[in-house]
């Protein structure tokens, strides 16, 4: 990065990484780990694990809120020679530097149908929901103010992610046509040339 640039990655893509592999990850323990029939029997895990799908997609979707707001408030217009960060790249090291943790967690969700069938496949996949729900409430809020949100790569954490953790002193911002990603993280459609 010359003259004082910074290396910019997408806050909603940073929130949107993870939302696939858990979701996914929760599907095939909750699938799987309907088979035993547990401690609880599966009628009561079922029910256990689509209260707990509720709770940790409300839960994750509405953590820190004010935070992101006040930072999206606060951002400043990214400069002339901030580099910004392809869509695939802030994925790929979200998830690397997350994928112990994603293991761990399918592990124990698998783990935990033993006692209660298919519920901690579908608390997995409620938290991946969640965060697919946040990057929206995300791609919302820089859509209303036409502004994309990037944060400074250095301030993340490092495994990739936390993009409005206590290192992140602001965000920046460029117009709804930079980068490779649109508002809200998703991959950019591009329109066909005919």
């Amino acid at each position: 990065m010359t003259r004082g640039g910074q290396g910019l990655a997408r806050v909603a893509v940073v929130v949107r990484a993870g939302a696939a592999p858990l979701w996914w990850l929760g599907v095939a323990a909750a699938g799987i780990g309907a088979a035993p029939e547990g401690l609880t029997g599966r009628r009561i895990g079922v029910l256990a694990g689509a209260a707990l799908f509720l709770i940790g997609a409300a839960g994750v979707a509405l953590v820190r809120r004010r935070r992101y707001a006040a930072l999206a408030r606060g951002a400043a217009r990214a400069g002339k020679y901030d580099v910004l960060q392809d869509r695939a790249v802030t994925v790929r090291t979200w998830r690397r530097g997350h994928r112990w943790w994603l293991l761990l967690g399918w592990a124990v969700a698998f783990g935990s149908a033993f006692a209660v069938p298919a519920a901690g496949g579908m608390l997995l996949a409620g938290l991946g929901t969640g965060l697919r729900l946040k990057a929206a409430w995300l791609g919302r809020l820089e859509r209303d103010g036409e502004t994309l949100l990037w944060v400074r790569v250095d301030w993340l954490d490092r495994r990739g992610g936390r993009p409005a953790g206590r290192a992140v002193k602001g965000l920046r911002g460029t117009g709804v046509a930079a980068g490779d990603a649109a508002p809200g993280g998703a991959r950019r459609r591009t329109a066909a040339v005919v």
